[in-house]
């Protein structure tokens, strides 16, 4: 598979993670295939792709970097952030898969003997995929004899198994995910023969059930809602790991530079930040504190003695979160003053009331589209 088609399919399985689930079937994998559930899961969420006729290809092999790829993506990881990322020889920051690659290694999905090199273009083995989906969860640990004695049951070829392999291989049988496709009258484990795409769809289903019920220590930290204390949004929902801010929510922002609707203009862009956490009532948090919110000054109107009212109208449009994504954050906010019953008398009376904001001032803004957030790792999901 050359460079420009796996740039290609990797822009697909991350543009698909924003695409609402449909039904997929692939021309070639026939609704009666023994893996046409587990690739239809997995296609609809973005996990696995097709090719750009069309086909699926099951039969077909799988990368290292591809298969690594496809792991993070089945588990949610995508996004996570790696402090100290692992240097090979045969892969930099600019190789396609660099990133997933990184997350793979940092959630010990992958048993790196070879420090020097990944091989991201080999095949991934049977060996190689099952084991990393025994990675990935939390397990008993058994002895040698004891995978011995589950996979002699089943397998013909158990006393050629590499010796690494033997306990990956006996947990996955124990835990009923070895994936053999059916029919054999001697079902083998060939952990050595390169993993079918068919087979890494299965496998990945497998894992990723089991995840949800038995991650690793470090999937488990990072799959959890996390929480902690801020500016609680009553409105927010929260279903499953996905967090909602409905329209019409309530933000605090404290600008960052001074507006006014003396010296100030329509037009005029501004930054601001939540200075605090903004929480669920259950305090999930929804958006870490000092994320910013970026806009401009939609209505700017002095005020005038007798002839009006200062009018100050901010529109924001985009945030930069905490994982230093960048997406649409549509809001609105007006600001005004607090006025005692004699003030409001006044200013309706004679006008001419000036509005300021100094830095570290708070503008309170209302959310104009319902925002979908992972509570897990704060990534806002983009329409």
């Amino acid at each position: 598979m050359n460079k420009w088609v796996k740039s290609v399919l990797f822009a697909a399985l991350v543009s698909f993670m924003a695409i609402p689930a449909m039904a997929f079937q692939f021309p070639d994998v026939p609704k009666n295939h023994w893996a046409a559930a587990q690739i239809d899961i997995l296609s609809d969420q973005g996990v696995i792709v097709g090719y750009p006729d069309g086909t699926f290809k099951p039969d077909d092999n799988v990368t290292r970097a591809e298969f690594a790829t496809m792991a993070i993506l089945a588990l949610g990881q995508e996004h996570t952030k790696v402090a100290q990322p692992v240097n090979f020889l045969d892969i930099t920051p600019e190789y396609w898969a660099y990133n997933a690659i990184q997350r793979a290694l940092y959630f010990d999905l992958i048993s790196q003997t070879d420090v020097s090199n990944f091989r991201p273009e080999d095949n991934v083995s049977r060996a190689e995929a099952t084991t990393v989906a025994v990675n990935a969860l939390t397990t008993t640990e058994i002895s040698p004899a004891k995978a011995l004695e589950v996979l002699s049951k089943k397998y013909s070829d158990v006393t050629t198994i590499p010796k690494d392999f033997l306990i990956p291989a006996g947990k996955s049988e124990i835990l009923n995910m070895i994936v053999v496709a059916p029919g054999s009258a001697n079902p083998a484990l060939e952990p050595e023969r390169p993993a079918t795409r068919a087979e890494v769809a299965a496998i990945l289903y497998n894992m990723r059930e089991q995840a949800k019920l038995n991650p690793n220590a470090k999937l488990a930290e990072a799959m959890r809602k996390k929480t902690g204390e801020g500016f609680v949004i009553e409105e927010a929902t929260v279903q499953g790991s996905i967090g909602t801010i409905p329209a019409g929510a309530v933000i605090p922002i404290k600008l960052t530079q001074y507006v006014s609707t003396q010296a100030s203009t329509a037009g005029d862009l501004y930054v601001g930040v939540n200075s605090q956490n903004l929480t669920t009532r259950d305090k999930y948090i929804l958006v870490y504190e000092n994320s910013n919110f970026k806009g401009q000054l939609l209505d700017v109107r002095s005020g005038k003695w007798f002839v009006r009212n200062g009018v100050l109208v901010l529109e924001n449009s985009l945030i930069t979160t905490n994982n230093d994504q960048v997406t649409a954050f549509k809001a609105t906010g007006q600001l005004s003053k607090d006025r005692n019953w004699f003030m409001r008398f006044v200013r309706a009376t004679l006008k001419g009331e000036k509005l300021e904001a100094a830095p570290t001032d708070v503008v309170y803004m209302r959310l104009l589209k319902p925002v979908k957030i992972d509570l897990t790792n704060g990534w806002i999901y983009e329409d």
